[in-house]
């Protein structure tokens, strides 16, 4: 995109024209910290800028700010980048939410720092938009739900949740998202699930895998992306056990779908035992059975790969939903 430029056919008592300087050094500052995040530009050579002044910029032309902005979480070094966002006053001015984690944790607090752990984050994630911003994102809601027990343990309740509707609220704010819907979409929903696949367990069973996938839908691969960022321990062995589970569901999630797509979920001669077992004679009424009942495998209210028998009973507990 090319840089941003003031009309210069304003006459000079415009009211747009006051603005110009202060927005030149606003997209001056951002294409700094781009620079610094492409390795293409030192650090340190643009004056801070006031919060009014970005806030301006982003009236004037929120898709060239947002340009700029997707150049740093993009970029081969992105945690250079939102260094010079912090040092020229960006995050305060565009994100609160991010700027409160800036020496968010160490020390007395017995957690990690969340603004390295942040950045450190966007680093390791793969350079995907989508990714990219949830990642930058996704612990905003740690800064609102920390609280310490009586034993000392730290814990971010419900910090997923949180965090999501800071976004939604941020968004609002700023409309930086609001032009691009899907990608809106989808980093509020990695935001709000970035836990999952942490929370995988080997002894999940094949129907709470199947679960899962079918949950997390087109975002899958995203989230497991987002998944894999999110540890950044400093101890060799924990973090290969946590980038191991993660491998293992991502495993299972592909044998179960290669399983399901050559086998048939419902046994052969479904039909002839549901006219069995409640006296049915041949009729379209079976085939309306089957269909529901496939649905129901999908929706994951029954297993897949059941004896006949099993089947004939869920829609025996289930007549309404049947219809019969």
């Amino acid at each position: 995109m090319a840089a941003w430029a003031p009309d210069a056919s304003l006459p000079p008592e415009h009211p747009a024209r006051p603005e110009a300087p202060q927005v030149d050094r606003v997209f001056d500052a951002l294409e700094a910290a781009a620079l610094a995040a492409e390795g293409k530009g030192p650090q340190g050579l643009v004056q801070p800028v006031s919060m009014d002044d970005f806030r301006a910029a982003a009236k004037l032309d929120v898709k060239a700010l947002r340009d700029r902005l997707d150049r740093v979480v993009m970029g081969d070094d992105p945690e250079r980048g939102l260094d010079e966002l912090l040092e020229v006053g960006a995050l305060s001015a565009l994100f609160p939410e991010v700027h409160a984690m800036v020496g968010f944790g160490d020390g007395e607090w017995r957690h990690k720092d969340v603004w390295k752990h942040t950045k450190q984050v966007v680093r390791q994630s793969v350079p995907r938009l989508e990714v990219r911003w949830a990642a930058l994102f996704h612990d905003i809601g740690k800064v609102k739900t920390r609280s310490i027990t009586t034993d000392g343990k730290v814990h971010f309740l419900g910090h997923a949740e949180v965090g999501t509707r800071m976004f939604d609220k941020l968004d609002r704010r700023m409309g930086l998202f609001g032009y691009e819907p899907t990608l809106k979409d989808t980093v509020r929903f990695l935001v709000l699930h970035h836990l999952r696949a942490n929370q995988y367990s080997p002894d999940w069973t094949d129907s709470a895998v199947r679960r899962f996938a079918r949950e997390l839908g087109t975002h899958l691969e995203d989230l497991l992306c987002l998944a894999r960022a999110d540890i950044t321990t400093k101890r060799p062995e924990k973090k290969r056990r946590g980038l191991q589970q993660i491998e293992e569901l991502q495993q299972r999630i592909s044998g179960l779908a290669d399983e399901d797509a050559q086998v048939p979920p419902l046994p052969s001669g479904i039909g002839d035992e549901i006219m069995r077992g409640f006296g049915l004679p041949p009729s379209r009424k079976i085939g309306e059975v089957k269909k529901a009942l496939e649905d129901a495998v999908q929706a994951g209210d029954v297993e897949p790969h059941l004896p006949a028998e099993a089947y004939v009973e869920f829609v025996r507990a289930n007549r309404e939903r049947f219809g019969i």
